[in-house]
């Protein structure tokens, strides 16, 4: 099992960047798939992008492709979302998440991964 907590929230403006960071706890912390999930007020949570610990790649939305772009570093058990020229339309709690398995295409199911973070507010101003 892993504890997951994201950080690096905030207000910014639109054409701004933010650095998600996810800290990990748990001794099999590098077994797991971590993805990145958003849910705006009165939405679904929707899948941002997943690391994946099967093969190592990466996998993005295409509302963020381009724009966003996550790290891992095993390490330091520490998941990172870069996010560039963001947009209002990003505005979101988002979440880093754990799966034991990989769903492949599946990748950006919430009901998928096994644990969850709390979430941190980013809000970008138009």
């Amino acid at each position: 099992q892993v504890q997951l907590v994201e950080s690096g929230g905030g207000l910014v403006q639109a054409g701004d960047s933010l650095r998600l960071s996810c800290a990990a706890s748990g001794r099999s912390f590098g077994l797991y798939t971590i993805g990145w999930f958003r849910q705006a007020p009165g939405k679904e949570r929707e899948g941002v992008s997943c690391f994946s610990s099967s093969d190592g790649n990466t996998y993005y939305a295409d509302s963020v492709k381009g724009r966003f772009s996550t790290s891992r570093d095993n390490a330091k058990n520490m998941v990172y979302l870069q996010m560039n020229s963001l947009k209002p339309e990003d505005t979101a709690v988002y979440y880093c998440a754990a799966a034991w398995n990989f769903y492949g295409s599946s990748w950006y199911l919430p009901s998928l991964y096994d644990f969850w973070g709390q979430g941190t507010q980013v809000t970008v101003a138009s």
